[in-house]
C-alpha cells in the first residue's frame, strides 16, 4: 500500500483508544497546542481496518491496552494493515523494554500518557510523519534506482556485438542516444559475417525521438540479422525488413531510413561492396578520401509498400575504411551559424582527424562536430566504422 506523502504540516491523526478519559485528555493536549489537529477516534485495531482509516491520518496514536489483543500485537496488526503508517505507541505502561521492541516491529515512537503533555504529543506525531517521509522518499528513490539500472541493463543488452570473427572485416562503432537518461534511441546499427562468408552490415534510424521508437529501432536491427543469418536473399533483406516495419510500428506514419552494405574480396585484391540506401545519408570511405560514397537512393522504409532499392556496386582498394553514421552526427551546427553541419562539414571535419587512428576515431569525430555545435548533439548518433584488416591500424 503506497500512502501519499503529507504536507510539511501533519494535522490528521488517529487516536486508537478504547477508555474515553483518555480519549478527552489527548484531544485536550493536543488542541491546546495546535487546534487545527484533527482527531479521528477508533475503539479497537480491528475498527481502524474495518473501517479503512488509516489512508486518511497521517499519524496514528496507538494505545497498546485495547480488547482483542496484548503486548504488540495490536502494532503489529495496523502495521500489517498500511506497512507505510507513522505509528506512535501511547500507553500507561511506563516500560522501556517494551518501547525498544515497539521501535522495533516498527513504531516511530513510544510514549507514556502520564508523562506526555500536548507540546511531546505534537512534537511527536511531527517526528513520526517527517521520519516516515523520509524513509517513504528514500524506498521510492531506491525503487527508481533499481528500475533505472534495469533499464540499463536491458538496453545495453539490445545494442549488438559484431559478428565478424573470421572475416576480413574489423567493425568498430559508436552510440549515444538522444533521450535523457537512455541509453538506446531510435537509431541503430549491426554487422555480421553471413553464412556464406560475405560481410553484412547495416545502419538506420527510426523517425521520432521516445522510447517507442527505441524499441522498435531495436526490433528492426534483431529481423536484420536473422533475415542475414538465415541466409535470405540479399534483394530480399529490405523488403522483408520493411513487412517488419510496418506490422511493429505503432503510428502509421512513421519511417525508418536504412544504409546496408555486403562486402566480399574483390579476385584483384581490395573488396566488392553492394551497397543499397533507403533515404538515408551515404557512408564515407576515408581512404584514400575522405570522400562521401553516391549510392542510388531510395525511399525510407515505411513510405511505399512496393518500393525498390536499387543497389551500387563499388570496388575498393586494399586498406579501405567505411564510415556509416546516422543524421544526428551532422544535424548539429555548422562551421557558420545560421548552416547545419551537413555531409560537406563532415567531410572537412575529417579532413582535419585523417591522422587520427582507426580505434580512436569516432569518438574523436563526435567531440569534434560538439565544438563546432557549442555543446551536445541533440539527436541520437550511431556510427560504424568498417575496416580492411590488411590495412587496420
Amino acid at each position: 500500500m503506497t500512502r501519499p506523502l503529507p504536507g510539511a504540516a501533519s494535522h490528521r491523526v488517529l487516536l486508537v483508544e478504547d477508555d474515553p478519559g483518555d480519549v478527552f485528555l489527548v484531544q485536550e493536549l493536543l488542541a491546546e497546542v495546535d487546534p487545527s489537529v484533527r482527531v479521528t477516534v477508533a475503539e479497537s485495531v480491528r475498527a481502524v481496518v474495518e473501517r479503512n482509516l488509516l489512508p486518511a491520518a497521517d499519524c496514528v496514536l496507538l494505545d497498546l491496552n485495547l480488547p482483542g489483543v496484548s503486548g504488540l500485537d495490536g502494532l503489529r496488526e495496523v502495521l500489517q494493515a498500511d506497512p507505510s503508517a507513522a505509528v506512535c505507541v501511547l500507553t500507561g505502561l511506563d516500560d522501556e523494554h517494551l518501547g525498544i521492541a515497539a521501535v522495533g516491529v516498527g513504531a516511530q515512537d513510544y510514549l507514556v500518557k502520564n508523562k506526555a503533555d500536548g507540546a511531546v504529543l505534537i512534537r511527536a506525531i511531527r517526528y513520526a510523519v517527517e521520519r516516515r517521509r523520509a524513509e517513504a522518499s528514500m524506498v521510492r528513490l531506491r525503487e527508481e534506482q533499481l528500475v533505472a539500472a534495469e533499464s540499463v541493463r536491458l538496453e545495453r543488452g539490445l545494442l549488438p556485438s559484431l559478428l565478424l570473427d573470421g572475416s576480413a572485416v574489423h567493425g568498430r562503432s559508436f552510440y549515444r542516444s538522444g533521450r535523457t537518461r537512455a541509453v538506446i534511441g531510435g537509431d541503430f546499427f549491426d554487422a555480421v559475417r553471413g553464412p556464406s562468408g560475405t560481410v553484412h552490415a547495416i545502419i538506420g534510424d527510426v523517425s521520432g525521438h521516445g522510447p517507442d521508437e527505441a524499441a522498435l529501432g531495436a526490433l528492426l536491427r534483431v529481423s536484420w540479422r536473422a533475415l542475414v543469418l538465415a541466409g535470405v536473399d540479399e534483394p530480399q533483406v529490405l523488403p522483408n525488413l520493411q513487412e517488419v516495419l510496418v506490422s511493429e510500428r505503432h503510428e502509421r506514419t512513421l519511417f525508418t531510413t536504412v544504409c546496408t552494405l555486403t562486402i566480399d574480396p574483390a579476385p584483384e585484391g581490395g573488396s566488392r561492396v553492394l551497397l543499397r540506401s533507403a533515404g538515408h545519408p551515404p557512408p564515407v570511405s576515408l581512404r584514400p578520401g575522405p570522400v562521401s560514397l553516391r549510392p542510388r537512393v531510395g525511399v525510407p522504409l515505411g513510405v511505399l509498400r512496393d518500393a525498390k532499392w536499387e543497389p551500387e556496386i563499388l570496388e575498393l582498394t586494399p586498406g579501405w575504411a567505411l564510415l556509416l553514421f546516422t543524421d544526428g552526427l551532422i544535424e548539429g551546427r555548422g562551421a557558420r551559424p545560421d548552416e547545419l553541419l551537413w555531409q560537406e562539414g563532415l567531410i572537412d571535419v575529417l579532413g582535419k582527424e585523417r591522422d587520427t587512428p582507426m580505434s580512436e576515431l569516432p569518438g574523436r569525430l563526435v567531440e569534434h562536430v560538439e565544438r563546432i555545435n557549442g555543446g551536445p548533439l541533440a539527436d541520437d548518433v550511431a556510427m560504424l566504422l568498417l575496416t580492411d584488416l590488411a590495412g587496420d591500424e
